[in-house]
């Protein structure tokens, strides 16, 4: 697999124009925003114009550069080998991991987040929180509890990824088996004399759990994954 995706293509208007023109001041500066003001609507910003009329007429540079901008493209190029899908739960779930990882990292936000997705009696419900002083804000363990989902989300594509055995923890000891000729002439393998081997049957079903609600968790989140 190849793939380049390069970054979002930069907006360049009338108001970034103004920056380079006057580029000894201030980007902040009260006189480069009304020169951009003037290049894209032909108006400085003291005059009267209504900022949300969609209606206000708009100056030929203006134009000019919205045509310039819809001819840019970002990069995209993918190429995708046969073997990349002989396993591609495999194969995602390398790509997957590193950028969930990323995203925890630089976030600068949290989405809605359903308090039945993470568990009772950790300070991580709204429920638990301590009362909003107005309905509109965010109880105090919001961002919390999508801290715990991403860990989840985090945790499960750490256990998928194709040089990690998570289920070889749950067996132990020494496995030996035996073939035993029956009446039918047929063989029937069975345990020899020395077979010491054990199988946690419920560890390893509470992990498998754990794995299939983290899918489940990133499957409902999907859309939420940005930044």
């Amino acid at each position: 697999m190849k793939v380049k995706i390069g970054k979002y293509v930069d907006w360049f208007g009338p108001f970034q124009l103004a920056e380079k023109l006057l580029f000894w001041m201030d980007k902040n500066d009260d006189r480069v925003y009304n020169l951009g003001h003037f290049l894209a609507y032909g108006t400085f910003k003291d005059e009267m114009i209504d900022l949300f009329d969609n209606d206000r007429d708009e100056t030929w540079l203006y134009k000019f550069l919205s045509w310039v901008h819809s001819k840019k493209h970002r990069t995209v190029k993918i190429h995708i080998d046969p073997w990349d899908t002989w396993n591609m739960d495999s194969t995602l779930s390398m790509i997957i991991l590193p950028m969930l990882k990323q995203l925890k990292d630089t976030k600068h936000g949290a989405p809605w987040t359903d308090d039945e997705d993470v568990p009772d009696g950790l300070s991580l419900r709204s429920t638990e929180a301590p009362p909003k002083k107005d309905e509109w804000d965010t109880d105090a363990n919001h961002f919390k509890r999508w801290d715990w989902i991403m860990d989840e989300m985090i945790w499960t594509f750490e256990q998928l990824q194709p040089n990690y055995d998570w289920e070889e923890q749950y067996h132990s000891g020494n496995i030996e088996f035996k073939s035993e000729l029956l009446d039918n002439g047929m063989y029937e393998l069975k345990r020899g004399p020395n077979d010491t081997s054990t199988f946690d049957k419920e560890g390893h079903q509470a992990h498998a759990d754990r794995i299939k609600n983290g899918l489940r968790l990133f499957g409902k989140y999907y859309l939420n994954l940005w930044d």
